[in-house]
């Protein structure tokens, strides 16, 4: 396996040169076709409409908003991937950014979008991530908005807890991992008698020509993603790789603690698989 197609999401947002900056690289590494992803969400009137603004004004703005926020963001892509020798492709879909993102990440090999944070622009979606690699069956590398070591994937922490989940992101990780100096597999016991695995995962990946080392720990009633967030910063690592589970109902997320405290608070990539 190797990522032959990236999607990378652009919206207007403004760390979006990090993303690209990463998308452009994996591309190359890969010889990969990279497709820059605009979605231009729908007309939504507001749901107390007092009559104080005509409709009409109401669209024009949205119209301008959409307009603005279509060109700044295929000019971050244009600039990021000009004069780079690898094959690029822009696309622009109308419809609901969440349901069109994983809709055009299943015929992806890997779909990369920003982390959401208080300057995510509001046309995106604030779980787009989490319901991408939910929804889509396809690995999402998400990139988050403070300032991050590049090239990633020299020094790569897995997470595992002996979950179908956490076998998926490994196996979806594995052309990162083959090209990675330092792999570490890391897993969380409730107490020393717990098995993890995390030797067999070891096992599997020499099979597949990946040296890795096991790090196993009693977490106890310590919060395993604030854990995950300190040892990752202890190895000094630049990528971390981790299942996801949990579910969509209509706009409600249900996910896992630990998924959910490093998609709020990470300070390095996240490859995530369900």
């Amino acid at each position: 396996m190797t990522f032959k197609t990236i999607v990378v999401h652009c919206d207007a947002d403004k760390s979006i040169q990090q993303r690209l900056s990463i998308a452009t690289d994996l591309a190359g590494k890969f010889d990969s076709h990279l497709v820059g992803l605009h979605v231009r969400p729908p007309f939504q009137p507001p749901v107390y409409f007092d009559g104080s603004f005509v409709m009409d004004d109401l669209y024009k703005i949205y119209e301008d908003s959409l307009a603005n926020d279509q060109k700044a963001a295929l000019s971050a892509f244009s600039m990021a991937t000009e004069g780079r020798n690898i094959a690029v492709e822009r696309e622009i879909i109308d419809g609901p950014v969440d349901r069109e993102v994983a809709h055009r990440a299943r015929c992806a090999d890997l779909t990369i979008l920003g982390q959401v944070g208080d300057d995510t622009p509001m046309a995106t979606p604030r779980d787009l991530p989490e319901v991408v690699a939910l929804s889509s069956g396809r690995p999402v590398l998400v990139v988050p908005y403070v300032s991050v070591r590049q090239p990633i994937g020299k020094n790569v922490i897995v997470c595992w807890n002996d979950s179908r989940e956490s076998a998926r992101a490994v196996a979806d990780a594995l052309p990162l991992l083959k090209l990675a100096d330092k792999v570490t597999v890391l897993s969380f016991r409730s107490d020393e008698s717990e098995s993890t695995g995390a030797p067999e995962v070891v096992n599997w990946l020499l099979k597949h020509g990946i040296k890795a080392k096991v790090i196993e720990e009693t977490a106890g009633d310590v919060y395993v993603g604030e854990l995950v967030l300190s040892r990752a910063s202890d190895l000094d690592a630049d990528l971390i790789v981790m299942g996801v589970y949990g579910h969509t109902r209509v706009r409600e997320m249900m996910l896992g603690g630990v998924s959910r405290t490093l998609l709020r608070s990470m300070t390095m990539p996240v490859l995530i698989a369900h």
